[in-house]
């Protein structure tokens, strides 16, 4: 079997996306390589589909079978997802992890000895743990071709997910000469991509790094205020879509959850703190759709792979660029439309810096992803440009008309460079001693028991701005930060500084712009069906809900998450073109030979037999 009739038999794709083929032929070839897709670009199928296509210089080895690919992953549950799907469409895969019996190691052990799997999942734990060298020997005497490296960035220090037992992973070069390594990740910076060659000990790898932008997401920044009113606000655009909802604590996890559910939202908490299994109860329900709303600690998302994620919403301002390139990603996997919002204030990242500095893990590295997240959070410019050329990517698409600088989401403010000579003003009678929310307290007139206590409430700056929300002003200091007007110095709690440039424009040289936030349009409806997904145009909702209804009972039957029968893509094209015959149903997107052997006719029966209510 060939890499296109793979794609196509087994996968129901008819073209490659992009640096696709390109991956999938450096393993071929042999290559060493190093892999950066962003989330939904099709990652996981650049080292699968390579399984099923036997190379020369493999079957010149002598092997009798074909041989196995190893697939290194960091979590049970994103083993499990990815084998579920691929023995759905018909691929011989399994792992082996913690939560298996005896009896079901050995059975996937003895696969391996009859050379019955194409891919076979293992932890770096079970991989190069302690006590792990017999099974090292067993897997090279079983025939592995090569070795992928899922979630590769968790190698790097400087990534947003460091686990140290992937750096003992470099170690298999030793121990499978001529085996080829390749690293696969949806996020990792020039940097991150050396530390793991390094690491990795790759020899002159292909490295292949895809697009960072994904155009059909619509990025937010709101500076926190009211938390439940902003999030209803977000909410009422997405009325019984799905989403996630990341918070910075345990505890304002729990509070969000129970507060979604009171306001009549299917919202579950995931977090470390949980139980085992209620944690993995909530990931199901999700998954399975029973529960259309997560609200999560960063534990929860990496792998998750279900498509039709309309939003993402972040209540604090995460660690890093990387974390929340990663994790606003995981909206609208679909490629339709999806929105994600970031709500942060500047105590976010003080928080951060006192854990990271309790926990022992601030580190050179931590802080200047942590400043590189507040220079995200605190700028006005287009958002898509600003990840993008974070990674390194050149960005050439102008307006992007899908962020709230873009979308004119953000007001110039009348006499600017007043407002901010008010703020510099501020700060220099405070003797450049006292942190934003106590200048902020200042100029917005609030006689605060510490801002008594200076005697700063007898200042000539106290209510320069009263006719200001403190959130309002709050922006505009941190913009004059992002903009190098002013400076935040100090651990862990930083004051505010004039730079050299804010000093001049308190004295009247140069000009100043800022932007407050306004409140972002209500969309225009879209036809949609019962679940709350858009469909298309021509697309007929009702049939669209009934083929969601009928692979739903097909998922519960078979004990695996829907979109692993087929994603929502899938559907609305049935939807569109309602096939008669499988002939037909093989010309739709993601329908492999199995799957249409196994569920065509179902789905068939369901298209021949709607009838559209009157």
């Amino acid at each position: 079997m060939q890499l296109q009739d793979a794609l196509t038999r087994v996968w129901g794709y008819t073209s490659f996306r992009p640096l696709q083929r390109e991956a999938m032929q450096a393993i071929l070839d042999g290559r060493d390589s190093v892999v950066v897709l962003p989330t939904g670009g099709g990652k996981s199928l650049c080292f699968q589909a390579p399984a099923l296509v036997v190379s020369e210089s493999f079957a010149s080895d002598g092997f009798a079978a074909q041989g196995f690919a190893l697939v290194v992953s960091p979590l049970i549950s994103l083993m499990k997802d990815q084998v579920d799907g691929l023995v759905v469409d018909g691929v011989a895969a399994a792992y082996l992890n913690s939560t298996q019996s005896f009896d079901e190691r050995d059975a996937v052990l003895a696969g391996l000895r009859d050379g019955r799997w194409r891919l076979l999942y293992v932890s770096p734990e079970r991989l190069v743990g302690e006590g792990s060298q017999g099974f090292r020997r067993f897997l090279l005497q079983s025939g592995v071709r090569y070795i992928a490296v899922d979630e590769a960035h968790c190698i790097s220090q400087w990534g947003h997910d460091f686990r140290p037992e992937y750096r003992r992973l470099g170690q298999l070069r030793d121990e499978f000469p001529g085996v080829a390594l390749h690293a696969f990740t949806a996020t990792a910076t020039e940097r991150v991509r050396r530390d793991i060659v390094s690491e990795l000990r790759l020899e002159n790898p292909a490295v292949l790094v895809g697009s960072f932008d994904r155009p059909n997401l619509v990025y937010r920044v709101l500076r926190r205020d009211n938390l439940h009113r902003q999030l209803t606000q977000i909410l009422s655009r997405h009325q019984g879509e799905a989403g996630i909802v990341y918070c910075a604590s345990r505890r304002e996890v729990e509070s969000l959850a129970d507060w979604l559910k009171e306001q009549g939202h299917g919202a579950v908490p995931y977090h470390a703190g949980l139980p085992d299994e209620v944690r993995s109860r909530h990931q199901e329900a999700f998954l399975d759709e029973r529960a259309d709303i997560v609200v999560a600690t960063v534990a929860f998302g990496m792998g998750i792979d279900r498509s039709n994620v309309r939003f993402v919403v972040h209540a604090a301002a995460p660690r890093s660029p990387e974390h929340y390139q990663q994790e606003s990603g995981r909206a609208g996997r679909d490629g339709l439309p999806a929105e994600c919002v970031l709500i942060y204030s500047s105590a976010d990242f003080v928080r951060w810096r006192q854990m990271l500095e309790g926990n022992g893990e601030l580190t050179d590295s931590a802080r200047s992803l942590l400043r590189d997240m507040e220079r995200y959070a605190s700028s006005t410019r287009c958002r898509h440009r600003s990840l993008v050329e974070y990674f390194g990517e050149p960005y050439t698409r102008g307006e992007c008309a899908a962020c709230d600088w873009c979308l004119k989401e953000l007001d110039p403010v009348a006499d600017s460079t007043v407002v901010a000579q008010k703020i510099l003003s501020c700060v220099a009678r405070v003797k450049q001693t006292w942190g934003m929310g106590h200048v902020t307290d200042v100029l917005t007139g609030r006689a605060s028991e510490k801002v008594v206590a200076a005697g700063h409430n007898r200042l000539s700056t106290f209510g320069l701005l009263t006719a200001e929300p403190g959130a309002a002003v709050r922006g505009y200091i941190e913009q004059l930060v992002a903009e190098g007007w002013l400076l935040r110095a100090g651990e862990p709690y930083p004051v505010l500084r004039l730079t050299p440039a804010g000093a001049s424009l308190l004295k009247g040289t140069g000009t100043c712009a800022l932007y407050r936030e306004v409140q972002p349009p209500k969309p225009k409806r879209r036809v949609r069906g019962r679940a709350g997904e858009p469909v298309p145009q021509g697309v007929d909702s009702e049939l669209f809900d009934a083929l969601r209804a009928l692979r739903l009972q097909i998922a519960r039957h078979r004990g695996v998450p829907p979109y692993v029968i087929f994603h929502d893509t899938t559907l609305r094209e049935m939807a569109e073109r309602r096939p008669k015959t499988l002939d037909d149903l093989h010309g739709i997107y993601g329908v492999g030979a199995r799957k249409a052997a196994d569920f065509g006719d179902a789905f068939l029966d369901a298209i021949r037999t709607y009838r559209r209510p009157d």
